[in-house]
């Protein structure tokens, strides 16, 4: 039996309350430090993917 998923609207139940965001700036900032001592820690060169991660948060964080 074939399926097409464009013929039929997509429906759901949403809440009304807001949603809480997966972290908050705090929590992120706290990360993008973690992540940046990791670099600074790590001596087999994991670390500069940690850093790379970190700039790339910060970057998308609202400035303070």
């Amino acid at each position: 039996m074939e399926h097409d998923t464009a013929a039929e609207p997509v429906t759901g139940t949403y809440p009304d309350e807001p949603r809480l965001a997966l972290l908050t700036t705090a929590e992120a900032r706290e990360t993008v430090e973690l992540l940046q001592l990791l670099e600074q820690l790590d001596p087999d060169g994991r670390g500069l993917a940690a850093g790379q991660l970190a700039a790339d948060l910060a970057r998308r964080l609202p400035t303070p």
